[in-house]
């Protein structure tokens, strides 16, 4: 909204008012407001959830310090909506489309998160939500960003333009450009360490002569529904930890952002001989809102926590990183930049599966981690108390060391996924 008034108040030749045309002024205001939100704000929603007594329920896993935990503030992923929402509403172009797919994003999320949150706490019911509706509310999600995606005339790439750039004016003007591909909708995506790194879906169909690059979006919607469950279910098992969830999936975003902003700029997208997509340079001011909320809600999260998100975070962050990646065509990027999410969600497939099979085998069950996810597994003894495949480490880790040592590795994942637009 303080985007289109001081648009108008530019037009007015109001000193100053120029300021809100630059992604660089907005995404930065953007930052700061929601830390301010995420923080002061987010202080009052916290005793607001104490006083109605949303508690945490803690079920006994014998996990150091875990039922020190029982009665701490849930739902606190308020705190992160909240603030990611009223400064992309305040400074956001609000009629860009993939402005409008990431609030569209954040509040179908929020609000799917929030049921389950509502059914374990108000209802007594520590299952939450019926699975089959929580992946029919994911599902709906991933049909409408790729239906968007599909029909909107907005969203088109220009693929790794070739840009050449004139002499600038001696007056010290931008210099003029020009860029050899034309805009065009397309389902390429990158894929990473390999030199002409785009691949179109409709390589998979290669069968359908006239109909291909209609059957490559039927694919890349279907693609773009699993990658949204995916990636929030993961984001959901994450969260287990103080703190783990929220500073892995802040490092994701801001990865995210540095591929909004070089493919939202022409001539860093052609340096780099990446797609440009024009529009995407908005996302930075999306990102920087995600990034300064999952800060701020740090600030109470990290050990030991004063507030848990819940649902109500855990599956909307997850959903937004999905998103993120989707419309800048870096889905294929995920396993590597979500590398700690995919290891949490196959942890407990692999446990489950190994387990059933087991049993079933040599009729007693035998796990392969000590625990599953993954990150709770570090927390128990390696002693031979339970029957897993693997028992390192002997003692158990104290849950900071965990958190701090799985941001360190995202880290590394991050830098990781930043390279791979040169490593090819």
């Amino acid at each position: 909204m303080l985007y289109y008034l001081f648009q108008y108040l530019d037009e007015m030749n109001i000193p100053g008012a120029g300021m809100f045309k630059y992604v660089s002024f907005r995404a930065s205001f953007a930052l700061m407001l929601s830390l301010f939100f995420a923080t002061v704000i987010g202080r009052r929603i916290i005793n607001k959830l104490q006083q109605l007594q949303i508690g945490e329920t803690i079920r006994d896993l014998s996990l150091e310090g875990q039922l020190s935990k029982k009665g701490t503030p849930t739902m606190g992923g308020i705190i992160i909506i909240v603030s990611i929402l009223v400064p992309c509403l305040l400074l956001g172009v609000l009629h860009n489309i993939y402005m409008i797919l990431m609030l569209v994003t954040t509040v179908w999320l929020g609000v799917l998160g929030f049921a389950d949150d509502y059914i374990k706490v108000f209802k007594k019911d520590k299952e939450g939500m019926k699975g089959i509706f929580k992946i029919i509310g994911q599902v709906g999600l991933g049909l409408i960003v790729g239906l968007t995606l599909y029909f909107s005339p907005d969203v088109v790439i220009r693929e790794n333009a070739s840009h050449i750039r004139t002499e600038a004016v001696a007056t010290g003007g931008v210099a003029a450009e020009r860029t050899a591909s034309p805009d065009l909708k397309s389902t390429r995506t990158t894929i990473p360490f390999v030199k002409n790194n785009n691949f179109d879906y409709a390589q998979l169909v290669p069968f359908s002569g006239e109909k291909a690059q209609t059957a490559a979006w039927v694919i890349f919607i279907f693609v773009t529904i699993f990658v949204v469950t995916a990636v929030s279910n993961c984001a959901n098992l994450t969260d287990g930890l103080d703190g783990l969830a929220t500073g892995t999936s802040a490092i994701i975003g801001i990865t995210l952002g540095v591929f909004a902003y070089l493919s939202g700029h022409v001539i860093y997208a052609s340096y780099l001989d990446i797609m440009y997509i024009p529009g995407s340079q908005e996302l930075v001011v999306f990102v920087s809102a995600f990034a300064g909320a999952l800060i701020g809600f740090l600030w109470y999260n990290a050990y030991p926590a004063q507030v848990f998100m819940g649902d109500t975070g855990s599956l909307t962050i997850g959903g937004i990183i999905a998103v993120l990646a989707i419309v800048l065509h870096k889905e294929l990027l995920l396993p590597l930049l979500c590398g700690l999410f995919l290891l949490e969600g196959l942890s407990v497939i692999l446990q489950k599966s190994y387990f059933k099979y087991t049993k079933f085998r040599y009729g007693e069950g035998i796990r392969v981690f000590k625990m599953a996810p993954l990150h709770h597994h570090f927390q128990k003894p390696g002693d031979g108390s339970v029957k897993a495949l693997f028992q390192f480490p002997k003692t158990p880790v104290p849950e900071s060391k965990i958190v701090v040592r799985f941001w360190i590795i995202s880290i590394f994942l991050a830098v990781l996924t930043i390279v791979t637009l040169k490593i090819r």
